[in-house]
């Protein structure tokens, strides 16, 4: 008897074999949804990969085109540009995909332009209908020679005498001269010198276009006093860009401060304005005549290897006034100077817009700054020992020094004043009644302030100093007979200005330049660590800087060299 089913029953039966039915059916379907995802993913991958190589063949083909570009427009490649460029696209097996090079030159540039594609064949996005994809290249780089005025800051102290120093960086600099002026045809790079040791010797033209008072009385003087032409710079200047041609500045005294008191003759070597050569170096400048002097701007390679090849070391170090004088000589500010100099023939008629505006267009202000050392305490003789009469007397018969002190001359009556001896007879070690003149005096000679004196001539200070050194003299007529210490002397006659002070000045020098625009490379050649520190922040940055120990200056002139020619990629 069959089995009666109730309308519920019924439909949950109907519901389970409708949901396996459909259970059934959806398998198939993951399946292939599943394949179709996997297909994809697949898809996806291979076109990343297709992507991923032509992204490597065209960054492979912009970097050859970069590279062979900036090879060929080097003014410095001797060979054809096409052939350059050529050669590194066979080198990097890509000679089929290069299309086209064009040359272009100037007088004072060159202009490389290369187009490249190359095909890269897909695998995968093939099954998307592309077949090829082609990756293009074009690379444009330009080597040009812009307005630039460079100055070579030089320390010739009497240390660069030492481990062959002065030897290598006189082949670095004219190595440098002859890699910088080679290829300017148009002329647009000029190049000064300014050597610096304890002073800068600015030569008797360049001194005479700035507002100079020479209490020395050395002007047209004998040949050794001839050949000084330093000035003594105050701290004033050292605070804004030049030293303006309207300042007024005092003439360095020829004189020894440096020798000991027991040292009587004056060591040229150890003046702070020493001359080299006598007073014929700076005859005309022309080359090879040698001198520590101030070069004005010029653009003859044999010229100005000629000065370099003249550079003597001697004396102590003052990097800050090398540096002030460097600044100084690319101020717009001194224009006159350079067209007096073209006018009397001295520098070349093109640069009679020099020195350009900080902020001409295309134009490049450079200094050089070089030293071994690092500053040395500076010593400038006062005011009031620079000129006028002394109180040393010299006799005629024998040469031998006496000196006139006030201080032993008592005016209370006629006989203090007959007894008074106030002149020290210093190779006698005595006081007498007058000036020495070969002959002493009787006990009995009473001092007489209007006597006139036969056979004995009373000095000038510069007279005074040409002869003797200044320690010895503070010693000797001073500390000696007891009229004053050698130190309150010494500081009498001249004043010290500290290394510190110097170095600040010096920074103050720097960071005007660099304000200006001025690029500032440093080289601290065998320096010690202060002299290292100083010129590595005067240097524009870290990149401007270079230490270099022997031979390595060449390198250090070498990449200064390169940088300033400014080959640059345009596109």
């Amino acid at each position: 008897m069959p089995v009666e089913r109730t309308t519920e029953q019924v439909a949950s039966r109907l519901g389970q074999s409708a949901v396996g039915r459909f259970a059934r059916e959806q398998t198939g379907s993951m399946t292939i949804f599943a394949l179709m995802f996997m297909m994809l993913m697949i898809m996806m991958g291979g076109i990343a990969v297709d992507l991923m190589r032509f992204e490597a063949r065209r960054t492979s083909l912009q970097n050859t085109l970069d590279r062979s570009t900036l090879a060929a427009a080097s003014l410095t490649q001797n060979r054809d540009a096409v052939v350059v460029v050529n050669d590194y696209f066979r080198k990097a097996g890509m000679t089929s995909y290069l299309r086209s090079v064009t040359v272009t030159r100037g007088l004072n540039f060159r202009n490389v332009e290369a187009d490249a594609d190359a095909a890269t064949n897909p695998m995968f996005l093939t099954m998307m209908a592309i077949n090829s994809m082609d990756a293009f290249g074009t690379s444009q780089a330009e080597q040009r020679i812009n307005n630039v005025e460079i100055m070579l800051v030089l320390d010739v102290s009497g240390s660069m005498n030492s481990n062959s120093k002065l030897t290598n960086l006189k082949n670095a600099a004219n190595a440098f001269v002859s890699s910088v002026l080679t290829n300017d045809i148009e002329h647009k790079i000029s190049i000064g010198i300014v050597p610096f040791n304890g002073q800068v010797n600015l030569g008797p033209t360049l001194r005479s276009q700035f507002t100079v008072a020479d209490p020395n009385g050395l002007t047209g003087g004998t040949a050794v006093q001839a050949g000084v032409d330093c000035v003594d710079l105050p701290a004033s200047v050292y605070t804004s860009y030049a030293i303006p041609t309207s300042t007024a500045l005092s003439m360095t005294s020829n004189v020894d401060t440096y020798s000991g008191s027991g040292t009587s003759t004056p060591s040229e070597a150890n003046k702070w304005c020493p001359t080299v050569n006598g007073a014929t170096y700076y005859v005309g400048n022309p080359p090879g005549t040698g001198g520590n002097i101030v070069r004005l701007p010029q653009q003859d390679i044999a010229t100005l290897q000629g000065y370099i090849n003249g550079l003597t070391a001697v004396g102590a170090t003052s990097i800050n006034a090398g540096m002030k004088w460097g600044m100084t000589l690319l101020d717009p500010s001194v224009q006159s100077i350079y067209t007096a100099s073209i006018t009397a023939g001295t520098m070349p008629a093109t640069m009679a817009t020099r020195p350009l505006a900080y902020d001409a267009e295309d134009a490049m202000k450079v200094i050089v700054l070089m030293t071994d050392g690092e500053n040395f305490a500076e010593e400038r003789v006062n005011a009031a020992y620079k000129t006028g009469m002394s109180p040393l007397w010299q006799a005629t018969s024998d040469s031998r020094w006496s000196i006139f002190h006030a201080s032993k001359v008592n005016n209370t009556s006629p006989a203090t004043l007959c007894a008074s001896r106030p002149f020290w007879v210093q190779h006698l070690s005595a006081w007498q009644s007058r000036a020495w003149n070969g002959v002493a005096p009787l006990g009995t000679d009473c001092y007489d302030p209007l006597a006139a004196v036969t056979g004995t001539t009373n000095r000038t200070w510069p007279d005074v100093w040409s002869q003797l050194g200044m320690q010895y003299v503070a010693q000797n007529f001073y500390a000696v007979p007891g009229i004053a210490t050698f130190t309150t002397q010494m500081n009498l006659f001249r004043t010290q200005t500290a290394t510190t002070t110097m170095d600040t000045q010096m920074q103050s020098a720097c960071t005007a330049a660099k304000a200006a625009g001025v690029i500032v490379y440093g080289i601290a050649f065998e320096a010690p660590a202060n002299g290292q520190t100083q010129i590595r922040n005067c240097a524009t940055s870290s990149a401007h800087y270079f230490d270099a120990n022997g031979i390595q200056i060449s390198s250090a002139f070498a990449a200064i060299a390169n940088n300033i020619s400014q080959l640059r990629l345009t596109q």
